[in-house]
């Protein structure tokens, strides 16, 4: 992904880390747009439709929290990245963190360049998973996985995941009835560049489980998860 042609928007309600980062990713060649509160950042994803978001935890009117929610809902952003920048490190935050649906979460105070290497890493990824061709749909008894377009749908049913769960659909039912140890689901969708708490594919299984119903993955304790149909 060039990034030239990469669009980056950065929600902070401090001004002095707004520009400090608008600043550095600028430099870095991408396109930035910027917001003050949940509700600026929700508008400004909406007009702008960026491939990455990063949004601070706690904010006005609207925290990152609940805009994640929010950004998660729309169909014309599932393709986007969404990092959460925040203050709080405890385990409860980056669980929740994952549940709104974020990709990636990193703590402040921030660290320039692993922040800019873990954005070029996400970004990388996003670049590699878009392969598929325009046509190409996966079918699974009554799941029907459309790769480039993003959408599953369930007999009639449209079912907007996202990213995370989306990607995890795709890898477990590249293979169905194998069970994928814990760490190779790890290294496939997160990958080996990015640090992810012990419990947050726990996280994404229970949401993917929630969205599509529970007979689809199954579970081999101790071992991993597999998809089933």
């Amino acid at each position: 992904m060039q990034k030239d042609k990469t669009k980056i928007l950065i929600a902070d309600d401090e001004p002095d880390i707004l520009e400090f980062l608008q600043y550095n990713f600028n430099k870095e060649g991408y396109t930035t747009f910027t917001a003050t509160n949940g509700v600026e950042a929700v508008q400004e994803a909406e007009k702008h439709r960026p491939d990455l978001i990063i949004l601070d935890v706690m904010m006005p009117e609207l925290d990152g929290m609940e805009a994640c929610r929010i950004l998660r809902k729309n169909p014309s952003l599932s393709h986007a990245i969404i990092l959460f920048l925040t203050a709080r490190s405890e385990d409860f935050s980056e669980i929740s963190g994952f549940e709104a649906g974020a990709d990636d979460y990193v703590t402040k105070p921030i660290r320039l360049r692993a922040l800019l290497a873990r954005v070029q890493s996400l970004l990388n990824r996003k670049r590699k998973e878009e392969g598929p061709s325009v046509n190409e749909v996966i079918e699974r008894g009554e799941i029907r996985i459309f790769p480039v377009k993003r959408v599953v749908k369930l007999g009639e049913k449209a079912i907007y995941l996202p990213r995370k769960e989306f990607e995890l659909l795709l890898f477990l039912s590249s293979q169905p009835e194998r069970v994928f140890t814990r760490d190779e689901i790890y290294n496939k969708i997160w990958g080996t560049e990015v640090y992810v708490g012990e419990r947050t594919i726990d996280v994404h299984i229970r949401k993917l489980r929630k969205a599509l119903g529970k007979k689809y993955i199954k579970t081999s304790k101790g071992v991993g998860y597999s998809f089933s149909y």
